[in-house]
């Protein structure tokens, strides 16, 4: 029994940062495998399994818009909060017409993405000592059809919250846009695949009840083909880059 998936996401925006750029936010034309891991576990996500994106297909024309905002660059001071609870002078307050600041975005619109997809056991925090791949396949499969999460998956950002997601015995190719297609293959470059943590996800400290994770991280690269606005992730990963 294959324990993959198969499903569409779609969205009115989309926006995966491109890591080269400091201030201002820019999208990739299409979405790293690590984003849309992170999606994946906005429905189902437990220790003892891991995402794998297998193939990534591109429906929509790719098409970006701009929008100009204004972000907070401060944050609150722990400090500043711990002398207010002790009844001192300290004013943890932070003032946005003080510390504001204009930021460009270039982001997707109209985006539609079919996701082939499976999961692997880490054997991590198993909850029983027979715990299967059967028991959360299943989870998932019915998460899916009933469109559960526990957090709003987003596309990339979490500005950009997926419109739908829908659980597909296989996909349409006839669904791929024109000028997607009448592009044949595309070269898209070096792009991020995933962030990857030192820790690999298992607390420093060995105990899941109060875990300590490490903020250590390399970013993983690879430079993968649209072809026919299909991407073959399995076969690019092989190709892996620090």
């Amino acid at each position: 029994m294959s324990y993959g998936f198969k499903i569409i996401v779609e969205g009115d925006y989309a926006l995966f940062t491109r890591p080269e750029f400091k201030v201002e936010r820019v999208s990739y034309d299409v979405p790293p495998p690590g984003a849309l891991e992170g999606l994946l576990k906005s429905i189902y996500w437990k220790p003892a399994i891991k995402y794998v994106i297998d193939k990534i297909i591109v429906y929509n024309k790719i098409n970006f818009d701009n929008i100009r905002r204004n972000e907070v660059k401060d944050k609150v001071s722990l400090a500043a909060i711990k002398g207010q609870m002790k009844k001192n002078e300290s004013d943890p307050s932070v003032y946005t017409s003080e510390c504001r600041s204009q930021r460009a975005s270039m982001f997707l619109k109209n985006v539609k993405y079919g996701i082939e997809f499976h999961f692997e056991l880490t054997k991590q925090k198993c909850d029983h000592e027979d715990e299967s791949e059967k028991k959360h396949y299943n989870i998932i499969k019915r998460r899916l059809e009933k469109g559960q999460h526990f957090r709003t998956p987003c596309l990339g950002c979490s500005e950009f919250p997926v419109k739908k997601i829908t659980l597909v015995d296989d996909f349409d190719f006839n669904d791929i846009d024109a000028e997607i297609i009448a592009l044949g293959d595309v070269d898209l470059g070096f792009m991020t695949y995933k962030v990857k943590f030192e820790d690999n996800g298992i607390p420093l400290n060995n105990d899941w009840n109060n875990p300590v994770f490490s903020d250590k991280a390399s970013t993983v690269y690879y430079r993968p083909h649209m072809i026919d606005g299909i991407i073959d992730v399995a076969k690019y990963r092989e190709e892996l880059k620090c």
